[in-house]
């Protein structure tokens, strides 16, 4: 158990204590025994380090005014033996905590104890998690949408994984169907059109550059071979080509963007494999398909939806929740407990049905939670940017990477939570100043690990081994942490402590967005304190202390950005 869960377990318990030693004197209800006690930490400094609104929330139930309830329960609280210092109850009946000061020392000793394990839970308890995203048709380049997708689902799984779950990365190819078809069209067009033919590329078809571009080096490489051909196997042979192309184009690009894989699965398999039309039998078996106007439909509206909706056209050809439908009892089948599907925001009124789908299936849709990830707004210097300067084409994910690194493109696309629009500015996220987060972060980290270094070098602590605790070479029983007393300090300590809270509630809320929010926080913090106090002093106790502290801010930096997928310079 970390600090911070022991603190939230003395002040809950403490309160739990004082409501019933309430309820049986007679001076609250016995109702009172079952409210729900939550704590939070106020915004305000001056507020104090925890307080609970639990007085308002059982107004009703205590059939009593909210600062009566507060005054009565602080009347019963037991604080001896406890981190608690001080109670005070505010405005209509908040009731707010300030800690003993030494409670936050035992940070410094947990973080250099764990080292970068430090922050990590078990909140999962080894449940198996999917994480699919991505997923972007292989008929051509990953845009900035594409990226941002990439991060939050990257970013998700680490979080996860931090939070103790068993997490498997999923790309789902979406590589049959009409999409396909006309894909094929389209490679054939440009294909003769490379062998000096008129042949227009079809309404429906790709009209992208980049597969007149493919299909020209094709056409260089075999020159008429395929014009030979059956047309239904030159598409065929086309297509398996630029599938394969476009397919290895996309894993560098997100090799590159430091997004990775366990698992590619293919559309097309579930085709071969008849996995479609045995999940449509079984459902049609279980009467959750009817027939209407030669095709068939899904009773959607039993499980939620707003309609029907058609599985198998009057043709006989799949829709994509058909396949849909197999993949994600697919999914299922292979034993995750949760399956986590990031998805871009034109996909949102897709939501219901295929919750509903998983219901029909008999699986407990809550077990599909869906993330859509909304639009992104290119800037620079706060110019909407729709087109490449080099190319004159769109924007592609790898001119992003090129133009401003891997590491700041990862930051920008997560720091704002999923839901909500992004602007991203290319030109501060190149910029070397602190008005650049990503920058600002990793600013904070090497002045970490220079002061170390400095610290190394005038004999102050031994020589580390690299990126171990200043505790493998310090004995910090002997270290005077009392010292850190200052404000700047201990608003450092402070948001160390909160770490391990920081993941936990990341991952619970599917928010990974609050990691990029904690490191710039902290990050911040550390400036503060470094702008307030000289680590290295003539008081060889204060400098100690202070560098247990630095190293400590050091290690749990490391951590958020591990997972972001952030590197953690040592020089800049």
């Amino acid at each position: 158990m970390y600090v911070i869960d022991h603190v939230k377990e003395e002040l809950t318990t403490a309160l739990a204590q004082a409501v019933a030693k309430a309820v049986q004197e007679g001076s609250l209800p016995e109702e009172m025994r079952e409210a729900q006690i939550q704590l939070e930490v106020p915004r305000e400094e001056a507020h104090g380090d925890w307080a609970t609104n639990l007085a308002m929330t059982s107004a009703r139930i205590a059939r009593c005014a909210p600062r009566k309830i507060a005054e009565t329960i602080v009347q019963n609280l037991d604080t001896e033996g406890t981190f608690i210092d001080q109670v005070e109850i505010a405005g209509p009946g908040f009731i707010n905590f300030r800690l003993r000061p030494d409670w936050l020392l035992e940070v410094v000793k947990e973080i250099e104890a764990k080292g970068e394990a430090y922050g990590r839970r078990d909140i999962g308890a080894g449940r198996k998690v999917q994480v699919e995203f991505v997923s972007a048709n292989p008929t051509g380049p990953l845009h900035v949408g594409h990226g941002r997708g990439a991060v939050v689902g990257s970013v998700l799984s680490n979080l996860l994984e931090a939070a103790g779950f068993l997490v498997t990365r999923e790309y789902y190819i979406n590589d049959a169907g009409n999409q396909i078809v006309n894909f094929g069209l389209s490679l054939e067009a440009r294909y003769f059109q490379a062998l000096g033919q008129d042949v227009p590329v079809p309404e429906q078809g790709y009209h992208g550059e980049d597969l007149k571009e493919l299909m020209a080096e094709v056409a260089a490489e075999k020159g008429d071979f395929y014009l030979k051909m059956d047309p239904e196997e030159r598409r065929k042979a086309l297509t398996e080509l630029a599938l394969e192309r476009k397919l290895a184009d996309i894993k560098r690009d997100l090799a590159d963007f430091g997004v990775t894989f366990d698992h590619w699965f293919s559309e097309s398999k579930l085709h071969a494999e008849g996995a479609i039309k045995a999940t449509v039998q079984k459902l049609k078996e279980e009467g959750s398909i009817y027939e209407s106007e030669g095709a068939l439909w899904l009773k959607s509206t039993d499980y939620g939806d707003d309609k029907d909706r058609v599985v198998i056209r009057e043709n006989g050809v799949p829709t994509y929740l058909a396949a849909d439908l197999a993949y994600h009892k697919n999914k299922f089948e292979r034993g995750f407990d949760t399956v986590i599907n990031v998805w871009g925001a034109d996909h949102h009124g897709y939501i219901p049905r295929m919750k509903a789908g998983v219901a029909a299936l008999g699986y407990d849709p809550d077990r599909l939670e869906i993330l859509i990830v909304q639009l992104v707004n290119l800037l620079r210097d706060g110019e909407p940017v729709v087109m490449s300067k080099r190319t004159g084409k769109l924007v592609t994910l790898a001119e992003v990477i090129e133009e401003v690194g891997k590491d700041a493109a990862r930051y920008f696309f997560i720091m704002r939570s999923a839901d909500s629009h992004l602007d991203f500015d290319l030109s501060l996220a190149a910029a070397h100043t602190e008005e650049n987060p990503v920058f600002y972060i990793q600013y904070a980290h090497a002045r970490i690990s220079s002061i170390l270094r400095q610290a190394q070098e005038l004999g102050q602590i031994p020589r580390l081994l690299e990126r171990k605790p200043l505790s493998d070479v310090v004995d910090l029983a002997q270290v005077n942490l009392s010292l850190l007393a200052s404000e700047v300090e201990r608003a450092l300590l402070k948001k160390l402590a909160f770490w391990p809270e920081e993941v936990a509630v990341a991952a619970l809320n599917r928010e990974p967005h609050r990691i990029a929010r904690y490191a710039h926080d902290l990050a911040g913090s550390f400036h503060s304190f470094y702008n307030a106090c000289r680590v290295i002093t003539d008081d060889p106790e204060l400098t100690l202390a202070r560098l247990f502290l630095v190293d400590a801010t050091g290690i749990v930096l490391r951590s958020a950005l591990g997972i972001l997928g952030v590197s953690a310079p040592d020089r800049m």
